[in-house]
């Protein structure tokens, strides 16, 4: 039940646990690769912005992205962020970001990933950082027979879809919310750092300062 004993530590990804946007990244790796047409470039550029600026529509963005890789392999994809995850992103984990994880585990508290982001980046950061499958929350796409099909399991772990997919995670390992953390650097993530007990705002983007400047919330660099 979600009215739990134990205590979870979340953390976002992009620009918080990591130093870097990796969507921003990836995205700069398919134009110098060849392989990103200058109208999608310039559509997913204008997603980010949305994303940072709080106006994003995960579900309609992430039905719409995910329909571009339909019929893919997922273990081909998997293989290539993979390898772009070793030489462009591993060491942009920030020493903030490594050091709360293992005060959190000190603590008795169960670490999980909630990210926007895919499996395709959650599971390298985890991955590096010793959290197990079960306890990355992201954007789920769906795959058959080794595929992608082109869609994505609803919600969209973004804005109330992180909330959803935290509660549900709660629920299943008896954790309280209340009593839980959560840390990031995104406005968009207004819901979820509202839901728990102890909202951490790292690095923040200039709207989430302001709000968490009103409100006294903690606010770390890492």
């Amino acid at each position: 039940m979600s009215d739990g004993s134990l205590v979870a530590a979340f953390f976002d990804v992009d620009r918080t646990l990591l130093s870097i946007n990796s969507g921003e990244l990836w995205v700069r790796h398919l134009w110098r690769t060849g392989r990103l047409p200058i109208g999608e470039a310039a559509r997913t550029l204008r997603w980010i912005l949305q994303y940072r600026l709080g106006f994003l529509d995960f579900e309609a963005v992430t039905a719409r992205a995910a329909r571009d890789y339909a019929g893919r392999e997922y273990a081909e994809i998997a293989a290539e962020v993979g390898t772009w995850f070793d030489v462009e992103i591993a060491a942009t984990v920030t020493r903030g970001g490594r050091a709360r994880i293992e005060e959190h585990r000190r603590q008795g508290h169960r670490v999980a990933l909630l990210t926007t982001g895919t499996r395709f980046v959650a599971e390298p950061v985890a991955r590096l950082l010793a959290i197990p499958p079960d306890d990355v929350l992201c954007t789920e796409l769906v795959v058959e027979g080794g595929r992608l099909t082109g869609r994505h399991i609803p919600p969209a772990c973004g804005g109330l879809g992180k909330v959803a997919r935290a509660q549900a995670y709660a629920e299943r390992w008896g954790i309280s919310l209340e009593r839980s953390f959560f840390y990031t650097d995104s406005y968009s993530d207004l819901p979820m750092l509202r839901r728990v007990g102890h909202p951490r705002v790292i690095n923040p983007d200039r709207r989430l300062r302001r709000y968490a400047r009103k409100y006294e919330w903690e606010i770390e660099t890492w």
